[in-house]
């Protein structure tokens, strides 16, 4: 196992809505989210990005995208969330280019797929409580989940552990 440095990681709620798309039934909330702290703070804030929330929501609208579910969106990377089809106690997660809307591929190499960060865990252990949670579709989409602010304490824990990382 090869251990790489990380970047530090606080993840902060940049505002939240709810989409109801144009086929009429598929709505999804959406959590935008922004890493603070970084270099490059264009591609990781909101405030910051030359892509504003309207232009990702007029995106989105427009995608096809279906189903009942949550979005995580970063400017750099957003997250669809959606209660599966065929079985809605499993949730679907699809990784897409926040400015473009094209699929991005979660590999991330030795067989292992990116579930999420430290934001999109909080919104996604919410969110499915949520669902547990609620007798009917309009009762789900009315709650949001309590992330506000999602700081790591060291992102530096697997590097200072290993021995090969020293």
């Amino acid at each position: 196992m090869k251990i790489l440095p990380c970047r530090p990681y606080r993840a902060v709620d940049a505002g939240r809505t709810r989409l109801a798309l144009p086929d009429g039934h598929s709505r999804f909330k959406v959590y935008y989210i922004s890493i603070t702290g970084r270099d490059e703070p264009a591609r990781y804030e909101w405030g910051k990005s030359p892509l504003a929330p309207a232009d990702f929501e007029r995106l989105f609208l427009a995608s096809g995208i279906e189903g009942i579910g949550f979005v995580t969106a970063f400017p750099h990377i957003t997250k669809v969330f959606r209660f599966a089809p065929a079985a809605e106690t499993v949730l679907h997660v699809q990784a897409f280019d926040t400015r473009t809307l094209k699929p991005l591929n979660l590999d991330r190499g030795e067989g292992w797929m990116e579930f999420a960060c430290y934001a999109e865990a909080w919104v996604a252990a919410d969110e499915y409580r949520a669902w547990a949670d609620a007798p009917t579709v309009e009762a789900y989409l009315e709650s949001w989940s309590a992330f506000t602010d999602a700081p790591i304490a060291a992102h530096d824990k697997l590097l200072r552990y290993f021995p090969q990382a020293k």
